[in-house]
């Protein structure tokens, strides 16, 4: 078959923004989700960037259905909940260092089960796991396999379920069941608010339920999560803080919280975030 009829790949292709960008298309979702709707000047402001400049990345996001252009400005369509394709570039230096702290706490002198849930601290330790062996890996995210689906030491093993768009998890009755017919050593879970009073909590009941379900067949638990995590609450409740048998946070976070999640039986871990670490490129 001749491929001369075959269009160029580049000429449909979407270029990905550059770091700088996506660190300011980041920037403007947290003030319109903190702040609501804002004016351009308001955001030029904040921003220190031109109007032209902040024109384009308001596009952008109008173009991806993150934000509504109002006049004279914009709100965000996302609800509190960043999307997954630009929430790797929050804190990465933090997430890498507790993904390592966290892969250290795994023993190797055994063969293992752990089941991982979805977020960029996640998929994050699952690359950090992909030179074990004897390790079999359950998850319900598409962005978690991803890390380590070429690599021929590890099972892997992917639930069904719905996507959901914003993170990328695979969630509802098909995941669930998934969990419900599985037991592993240890759950390894990210989460949107951790706090002694309020526990595991993140922004959708459909995605707690499901990492409900994993927490509920796995005779551990570590949470994973930056410190700007610990002592928030949300919306939906994936487990109690007493079921939390490890936290692997950075030193950011509230030592005050620390130490009340820790007088709940909580093994604290604070990955120690260093400057001159190279992160991995995927």
């Amino acid at each position: 078959m001749s491929t001369a009829a075959l269009p160029a790949l580049h000429s449909w292709q979407p270029s990905a923004p550059s770091p700088r960008r996506t660190q300011r298309l980041v920037d403007i979702l947290d003030l319109l989700t903190t702040r609501g709707a804002m004016s351009v000047g308001a955001l030029c402001g904040e921003l220190q960037v031109s109007p032209a400049t902040l024109r384009r990345d308001m596009t952008h996001l109008q173009d991806q259905g993150l934000v509504s252009r109002t006049r004279g400005g914009a709100r965000a369509n996302t609800g509190p909940e960043l999307p997954v394709r630009l929430r790797d570039t929050k804190s990465p230096l933090a997430k890498h260092a507790i993904a390592v702290t966290a892969a250290a706490l795994l023993p190797t002198d055994r063969p293992l089960a752990v089941a991982i849930g979805g977020g960029s601290t996640t998929a994050e330790v699952a690359r950090e796991l992909g030179h074990r062996q004897r390790l079999t890996i359950v998850t319900n995210a598409l962005t978690t396999a991803a890390a380590v689906a070429a690599r021929p030491n590890l099972q892997v093993i992917m639930t069904g379920g719905v996507i959901r768009a914003s993170s990328f998890e695979l969630v509802g009755s098909l995941a669930e069941n998934a969990f419900n017919g599985i037991n592993v050593n240890l759950a390894i879970l990210g989460a949107d608010g951790v706090s002694a009073a309020h526990g595991v909590t993140t922004h959708d009941h459909t995605e707690a339920r499901t990492n409900h379900a994993m927490v509920t067949h796995a005779h551990r638990l570590m949470v994973v999560a930056d410190g700007s995590k610990v002592g928030q609450t949300t919306v939906a409740k994936v487990a109690d803080a007493s079921e939390i048998d490890v936290l692997v946070t950075d030193p950011s976070a509230d030592p005050d919280e620390l130490a009340r999640l820790t007088g709940l039986g909580v093994t604290v871990h604070l990955a120690r975030i260093s400057a001159d670490v190279s992160l991995p490129l995927s």
